[in-house]
């Protein structure tokens, strides 16, 4: 990689390395369980009315998805990938009413990996800018602040 391309602090790098690595042992764990069909899994497939012939495929279609996502250059892909499944996830808790939490937890999950993702990767910040950049109020700005407004820019 070239010098241009790190920017990002060594502690931006790690908190982001820590943050996706939380949801990401999650969804391993997940998937692992999924692909195991251990009895709560069976219980809950019941309860989501989903057969439980589809938790193989979907506990292998998690573990790609985490797979792509903790690849360097194929993150941003395995993010997108992650948030179509999370998403699915939420659709699944909304369809059968299962309360707040079951529904957030997806979201949550989701957060954490755009979060650590954004962290650890400068080209990312640079597409999603969090705060503008250059000073935070111009002259203008200041002015309309306190009820004037030039009429001038107005025009």
């Amino acid at each position: 990689m070239s010098s241009t391309h790190q920017t990002v602090s060594n502690t931006a790098r790690w908190a982001g390395w820590v943050t996706s690595a939380l949801p990401a042992l999650f969804l391993t764990f997940d998937a692992v369980i999924h692909i195991m069909k251990i009895p709560p899994v069976v219980d809950a497939f019941a309860q989501l009315g989903y057969p439980i012939s589809v938790a193989v495929p979907l506990g292998i279609v998690e573990l790609v998805c985490l797979a792509v996502y903790v690849t360097p250059q194929t993150s941003v892909l395995g993010a997108i990938l992650l948030t179509g499944y999370l998403g699915g996830a939420v659709a699944t808790h909304v369809r059968v009413g299962a309360g707040l939490f079951p529904v957030l937890f997806p979201v949550m999950l989701g957060v954490l990996f755009w979060g650590g993702l954004v962290l650890r990767d400068q080209r990312l910040r640079a597409l999603i800018p969090l705060r503008a950049a250059g000073p935070a109020r111009s002259a203008s700005t200041r002015g309309r602040a306190h009820g004037r407004v030039d009429v001038a820019e107005v025009l």
